[in-house]
């Protein structure tokens, strides 16, 4: 059966957008920027969601809910922070029928009036730390949308912390950035990420130090899918975030930021996804086993039932699919657009011979396997599978990496796929020239691979990459 999508290998921008619509994970909302969240990708939102968040709470932080309005003049109060986001903003300046005596910010993040309610709840060393996160909405005005990867409405968590030391605050920023982020994104979602430190040109607006985890896509470019900030006491001392230390002399907090957001399913999509459609590591899959019934009878649906117990009882995420007055073909290609990791296919032929066709979405192929051995062989394939997906993902990450010793070479590669140069060649300079080009460095990290404190240790490798 011919592709419903554009060949990646033709135009990858229009196979993306094809996926995105032909799976049906999202669609245009009614305002500019925005967008709906189909079912199917909401679904895959939520796994991500569950699985980050039960990580998180394992570093005991707690979640919270703050306002989406925030008075303007919070943002004004840590001044790079309000130059970084003011292209961004969207405000509003009348509600009720009159004009607000003090413009609200939709929040574009929450450092601002998470900072003042920490103002209020810190008072003691012994109040230290207070660890918040919370999943929410935020906006940020886009001038180019791209479904999941640039909306100006998102979904994300973000994480706020209080520490009554810097080395504290660094340590919780790095924690959460190996601890959950890596982690979830490496062992959960299959994609291999280069964990590096931001150059001061790139760190978020009022960090002193920002850290990040950058996933190389199908197509070459780099899609950053996570960040953990240091704050330093930029925003302690804007909101007064102070304490009495244990001598009882007055301080400021360290502070610390991170977060995520549903830019990781556009990711998901460009670093699996293939001409058929989405593949769902199956760790991650709402639907790990879909179980489609060809013709129905009572012997078959009986035995179909019968497949749902058993897989559920041991774990499987698995659905029915039992529509018979719909298509065979068009169901089988359906689950095949939306990465259902395997297809169980069973008529009345399969119950006589007392089995069922197993379609495997990431690996290919099919196989009949005796119903009384399904569960084993479904178990076995799903791990399987997430090993498939993470060893494929990580050979087209190195095979899109090059070595190289120049400016030159670096804008080259990176119009590519990603460049690999010492930083000591890019420097502040060299960086300002590659923006130029619509390039950036997209982090720094040691010779062997480890996160920097600093961009100033000596023989730091750069990653220069085209990005999303």
């Amino acid at each position: 059966m011919p592709s419903l999508l554009t060949p990646q290998s033709e135009n990858f921008p229009a196979w993306y957008q094809d996926v995105v619509s032909k799976a049906e994970l999202a669609e245009s909302g009614p305002a500019r920027g925005t967008m709906v969240i189909r079912p199917t990708a909401y679904a895959v939102w939520e796994r991500m969601q569950a699985a980050m968040d039960g990580l998180i709470k394992d570093e005991g932080v707690d979640n919270a809910y703050f306002p989406l309005l925030i008075p303007e003049s919070y943002l004004r109060r840590e001044a790079e922070h309000v130059e970084g986001f003011s292209p961004e903003l969207a405000v509003v300046t009348s509600a009720g029928g009159k004009n607000l005596e003090e413009p609200l910010v939709i929040r574009p993040t929450s450092e601002t009036v998470i900072g003042e309610y920490m103002a209020k709840w810190v008072q003691s060393y012994r109040d230290l730390p207070l660890l918040l996160n919370q999943w929410a909405n935020v906006v940020r005005w886009e001038m180019r949308p791209r479904m999941f990867l640039r909306t100006s409405e998102f979904l994300w968590q973000e994480g706020h912390t209080a520490h009554a030391t810097e080395d504290d605050g660094r340590a919780f920023a790095r924690r959460i950035l190996h601890r959950v982020y890596e982690r979830f994104i490496t062992e959960v979602l299959a994609v291999p990420v280069t964990v590096g430190l931001k150059t001061a040109r790139e760190r978020f607006a009022g960090a002193t130090h920002t850290y990040c985890l950058e996933g190389c896509m199908r197509d070459g470019k780099a899609l950053q899918m996570g960040t953990s900030h240091e704050l330093g006491q930029n925003f302690a001392k804007a909101f007064n975030i102070g304490f009495t230390d244990a001598g009882g002399t007055q301080q400021h907090a360290w502070t610390t930021s991170w977060g995520t957001s549903t830019r990781m399913v556009g990711g998901l999509i460009m670093v699996h996804g293939d001409d058929n459609g989405l593949r769902l590591p199956p760790k991650l899959a709402p639907v790990q086993v879909q179980i489609l019934i060809v013709k129905d009878s009572d012997a078959v649906s009986q035995a179909a039932r019968k497949l749902v117990a058993e897989l559920s009882g041991a774990g499987i995420r698995c659905r029915l699919d039992d529509r018979t007055d719909t298509p065979f073909g068009r169901r089988a290609v359906n689950a095949e657009l939306r990465g259902v990791p395997i297809r169980l296919e069973l008529g009345p032929r399969d119950v006589a011979s007392d089995q069922v066709m197993l379609v495997r979405r990431i690996k290919g192929g099919k196989e009949p396997i005796a119903l009384g051995s399904v569960t084993a062989s479904v178990e076995e394939a799903l791990a399987e599978d997430q090993k498939l997906l993470w060893e494929q993902a990580k050979a087209l990450k190195a095979s899109q990496t090059v070595d190289v010793e120049s400016l030159d070479e670096a804008v080259d590669a990176a119009n590519e796929g990603w460049a690999r140069i010492p930083w000591s060649l890019v420097g502040e300079d060299g960086e300002k020239m590659l923006n130029g080009q619509a390039l950036t460095v997209r982090c720094l990290v040691r010779q062997d691979g480890s996160v920097p404190e600093s961009e100033n240790e000596p023989d730091l490798v750069a990653y220069v990459a085209r990005a999303y």
